[in-house]
């Protein structure tokens, strides 16, 4: 709608605010998912809702993978000291 406004009048000014009184939502609110849509769409320089998913997705197997390492490490260091025919102090 917000779009819509702006390619009918040509001016940038006062749409977000007719919509969000027409929409009952917060103008902040709206603001931001304007901000984003124009994201997505390439008209505006930033993160991507899609990107923005990979990295959060990234990060999560990123922690997860660090996780799975310290308890091999733990692992093999109880594993070894196992193995030491060395006797224990």
């Amino acid at each position: 709608m917000v779009f819509e406004i702006r390619e009918q009048t040509g001016q940038r000014g006062g749409a977000l605010q007719r919509v969000a009184s027409q929409l009952g939502i917060g103008v902040e609110s709206l603001r931001l998912w304007v901000n984003q849509a124009e994201v997505d769409g390439g008209h505006r320089p930033g993160t991507t809702t899609a990107d923005a998913a990979r990295i959060s997705e990234l990060e999560q197997q990123n922690r997860e993978l660090r996780r799975a390492n310290e308890i091999l490490r733990s692992a093999a260091v109880f594993f070894a000291g196992e193995l030491d025919p060395r006797p224990r102090r």
